[in-house]
C-alpha cells in the first residue's frame, strides 16, 4: 500500500534560519532514551473519541465502526510503522492479533494503549536491527557473487525468525552499499554514509514522543475511510494556519513518503522546481544540502516532516538535492540539482496565453493556447472589492478577448499538472464556454443534492474548443473537463485524470471539545462528492479523455482509484441540461487522422519508447548485487538513453544544450502532446469548414 498521510507542500512556511541545521532537525528539544517506553496522554482518551465519532457519524461514507473496520485500521497502522515488513517479526504479529476486532470497540472507548504497545515494540525492534547493521556494515561485501535483492515487499509475508530478518537486512544493506559505490563512493565512505543514515533514522524515531505515536494511529484509523480524510496533530495543524497566511517560499512542490523515500508528488506552477525542470513528479529525493558548499544529508528513511525542515527555507537562499530520477529507474546513479528558493507568486501561477501556427493540409491556422497551472481567486481582493482582484475567470476573459481581436481560429485550454483550486472558479470558468446550466452537482453526506450553475448567462467563447489533460490534472480541472465534454462544448485530450471527486471540510476539535488551555489540532474530513451533469461521479475513474495521449503515469501508481480506501465510483440522476453539438462523428474521424500520423511521427516513437522504459523500470522486482552486472546495465542503459536524446534532436531540429543547475527559465521544446492537440484541433476546424 502506497503510503501518503498528509501531501506536505515544501513552500508552506517559512524557517527564521536560512534552511534548518541538520543537527538542529535531529536534536529537538525531545529527550531521546532508546529504553524510554511512551505511554498516551490524558487527553487521547476523550480525543481519540470525538474524533471517532466524528468519523462515523459524518464522513460521507457512513462507514460503520466494527470488527471489518478494526482489522483494517490494524493493517493500516502496521504498514505505517513497518510498511516494508523489515522490523517486526511474525511473532510480533500474532502477538498484536488479538487488536485485530478490538480496535473499534478501543476507539469507542478511547482505549488508544494498544497503540502505543505496537509503537514501543517496534522502536525496540528498530533498536535491535541498527545494532546488527552495525554488524553488517563491519563484514566484507563479496559484490562478485550472483545475489539479488527485493524492494517492493508489500506482499512480502513477515519474517518467521531473526535469522530470516538478518539475511533482509543483509541484502539490504549491500544495496544501499553498491548503490553508493556506483555513484562514485569509496567502500569506507559508503559504510560511513549507511551507519548515519540508519543511526539518523533511529535517533528521529527515538524523539518521538506521546503526540507523535498517538497522531500516527489516528491518521492510520482516518485513513481507512478514504485517502483524504487526515488528522492534524497541534504542530501539524499549526502548520496549517501558518501557511494559509504566509508567503509562499521555497522549492515549490509537494512531497509524501513511500516507504523509506522522500518522494515529489506535485510540481507547484511558477516555483523554483517548476522553473527549473530539473525534478519532477515521482523522483525521490536522497539528499540535502544547504547553501553552495554544504555538506549533504542522507534523508532515507526520515520521517516526512523532518525532511522538509532541511529542504525548505527563505526566498534566496540556495538549496542542493541529490535525487533518484524515476524515469531512469533503479540502477541510475543519483542526480545533484541545485535550486534557489522564491517566493511563489499569484502571476507566476497565473494564466498564460501563445499564439500556436499550425500548418495542416495546405492551410495555415492559429490558435490560441492558455496555459493554465490552477484554479486561484484572491480572495482578500474580492473580500475587500477591489475592482481589479486576480482570479482564474478573470484573467481567461481577458486573454479570450484578446484572441478574438487577434482573430485566432481555436482555443486549446492547457490543463496538464493542474491540481485544482477554488471550485468557484472552475464553474465561472466554464460559464465564459457556455451561455448557460449546470455544471457541476455537489452530494453531501446526507444525500442532498446541490446543482451548481454558470452564474452569467453570457458566453466570451463560443468557437472550436480545446482541453489537454493528464494523470496529475485534479479536483476543480476535473470538473471543467467533465462539463465541457458533456456539453459537448469542446474535445477532451490526453491521459485519464487524477480522480479526485471529494469535498473535505476542516474541523477544529478544540471548537468540538474543551480541555483546559491544551490544543488538540484539526480533523480533514470528507463530506461531500462531486457529480459530472450527466450524473457520474468524477470520483476515483476521472475525467477519460476523448483522444488518449500515451502515459507513463497509471492509475495504480498514481491516481485515486490506486488508493485502497477510496471512495467508489457511483450515480446521481441527471441535470437537465441541452447539450451544444455532438461530437462523436467528429471524434471517430479525428482519431483515424491522429492514427495516420502517428505511424510515421517519430516524436511519437521516441515518446512510446520513454513510457516502456518507464514502466519496465517500474515493474522490475529484483535488483542484481553483482556489481559487474549492474555497471553494464548501467552503462548500457546510459548510452542508450543517450543515443536515443542524439536521435531525437537530429530528427526534431532540436538543439542539444546541457541544463543549467539553478532555476533557469523554461523552454519547453518538442511537446509532442501540445503540438498534436494543434493538429487534432485543425483538423476539427478544417472538417467542419470543409
Amino acid at each position: 500500500m502506497k503510503k501518503a498521510f498528509i501531501l506536505f507542500i515544501l513552500f508552506l512556511f517559512v524557517s527564521k534560519a536560512h534552511g534548518q541545521n541538520p543537527n538542529e532537525v535531529l536534536s529537538k528539544d525531545h529527550s531521546i532514551d532508546s529504553n524510554k517506553v511512551i505511554l498516551p496522554d490524558a487527553t487521547y482518551k476523550l480525543v481519540s473519541q470525538v474524533i471517532t465519532n466524528f468519523l462515523s457519524s459524518y464522513h460521507y461514507k457512513k462507514q460503520p465502526l466494527n470488527d471489518s473496520v478494526s482489522a483494517v485500521i490494524f493493517k493500516e497502522y502496521l504498514g505505517t510503522l513497518d510498511n516494508g515488513k523489515l522490523y517486526f517479526l511474525k511473532s510480533d504479529i500474532e502477538k498484536f492479533e488479538k487488536y485485530n476486532h478490538q480496535l473499534d470497540d478501543n476507539l469507542r472507548t478511547g482505549n488508544i494503549e494498544p497503540a502505543f504497545e505496537i509503537f514501543n515494540v517496534f522502536k525496540k525492534r528498530l533498536a535491535e536491527r541498527i545494532v546488527h547493521i552495525d554488524f553488517i556494515l563491519k563484514q566484507e561485501f563479496d559484490f562478485s557473487a550472483d545475489e539479488s535483492f527485493a524492494p517492493d515487499r508489500e506482499k512480502a509475508e513477515w519474517a518467521g525468525s531473526k535469522d530470516e530478518l538478518d539475511e533482509l537486512w543483509r541484502l539490504r544493506i549491500k544495496n544501499d552499499a553498491l548503490n553508493l559505490i556506483l555513484s562514485g563512493k569509496e567502500l569506507a565512505n559508503a559504510r560511513d554514509l549507511l551507519s548515519k543514515r540508519y543511526h539518523n533514522y533511529h535517533k528521529i524515531i527515538l524523539q518521538y514522543e506521546a503526540d507523535d505515536v498517538f497522531s500516527l494511529f489516528m491518521n492510520s484509523f482516518a485513513q481507512v475511510y478514504d485517502p483524504h480524510t487526515d488528522y492534524f496533530s497541534p504542530p501539524a495543524s499549526e502548520n496549517f494556519t501558518i501557511a494559509m497566511k504566509l508567503s509562499l517560499e521555497g522549492i515549490g512542490a509537494s512531497l509524501r513518503q513511500e516507504g523509506d523515500y522522500t518522494t515529489v508528488a506535485n510540481i507547484i506552477a511558477g516555483g523554483p522546481a517548476y522553473k527549473s525542470d530539473l525534478i519532477h513528479e515521482e523522483d525521490r529525493i536522497i539528499g540535502v544540502a544547504q547553501g553552495e558548499d554544504g555538506e549533504f544529508v542522507d534523508i532515507i528513511g526520515w520521517r516526512l516532516d523532518d525532511a522538509i525542515q532541511l529542504i525548505r527555507g527563505k526566498k534566496g537562499t540556495t538549496v542542493r538535492l541529490q535525487i533518484l530520477r524515476a524515469k531512469d529507474g533503479s540502477n541510475a546513479p543519483p542526480a545533484e540539482i541545485k535550486l534557489v528558493r522564491e517566493e511563489v507568486k499569484l502571476e507566476e501561477q497565473a494564466a498564460k496565453d501563445e499564439i500556436m501556427n499550425v500548418e495542416e493540409d495546405g492551410r495555415s491556422l492559429r490558435l490560441g493556447v492558455i496555459k493554465l497551472p490552477s484554479f486561484y481567486t484572491d480572495f482578500e481582493g474580492q473580500q475587500k472589492g477591489k475592482p481589479d482582484y486576480r482570479s482564474t475567470t478573470r484573467d481567461v476573459k481577458n486573454i479570450l478577448n484578446k484572441f478574438k481581436s487577434e482573430k485566432v481560429d481555436g482555443v486549446i485550454l492547457d490543463l496538464r499538472n493542474n491540481g485544482g483550486g477554488s471550485l468557484q472558479e472552475a464553474i465561472q470558468l466554464t460559464g465564459l464556454f457556455i451561455k448557460d446550466g449546470p455544471v457541476v452537482q455537489v452530494k453531501n453526506a446526507s444525500n442532498k443534492i446541490e446543482v451548481d450553475s454558470d452564474p452569467d448567462p453570457g458566453i466570451i467563447y463560443d468557437g472550436p474548443l480545446m482541453v489537454m489533460v493528464n494523470r496529475f490534472s485534479a479536483s476543480a480541472s476535473e470538473i471543467f473537463a467533465a462539463a465541457i465534454q458533456d456539453y459537448g462544448r469542446g474535445l477532451i485530450v490526453g491521459s485519464t485524470t487524477y480522480g479526485k471527486g471529494t469535498v473535505q471540510n476542516m474541523i477544529d476539535l478544540n471548537r468540538a471539545i474543551s480541555f483546559g488551555n491544551k490544543k488538540l489540532g484539526q480533523l480533514k474530513l470528507t463530506i461531500a462528492k462531486f457529480y459530472r451533469i450527466t450524473g457520474g461521479t468524477t470520483q476515483h475513474l476521472g475525467v477519460e479523455p476523448d483522444i488518449y495521449f500515451p502515459s507513463q503515469f497509471t492509475a495504480k501508481e498514481f491516481g485515486e482509484s490506486g488508493q485502497e480506501s477510496a471512495l467508489p465510483w457511483d450515480q446521481i440522476p441527471s441535470a437537465p441540461y441541452k447539450r451544444y453539438s455532438d461530437l462523436s462523428k467528429s471524434i471517430s474521424f479525428l482519431k483515424t487522422r491522429y492514427d495516420e500520423r502517428r505511424k510515421n511521427d517519430p516524436e511519437y516513437n521516441y515518446l512510446l519508447q520513454d513510457v516502456e522504459d518507464f514502466n519496465r523500470n517500474r515493474d522490475r522486482k529484483e535488483i542484481s548485487l553483482n556489481e559487474a552486472v549492474r555497471r553494464r546495465e548501467r552503462d548500457e542503459s546510459e548510452a542508450k538513453r543517450k543515443q536515443r536524446d542524439e536521435d531525437r534532436a537530429r530528427a526534431l531540429g532540436i538543439k542539444i544544450e546541457e541544463k543549467k543547475e539553478v532555476n533557469p527559465p523554461v523552454t519547453k521544446t518538442g511537446d509532442y502532446e501540445l503540438k498534436e492537440s494543434g493538429k487534432i484541433l485543425a483538423d476539427l476546424i478544417l472538417s467542419k469548414v470543409g
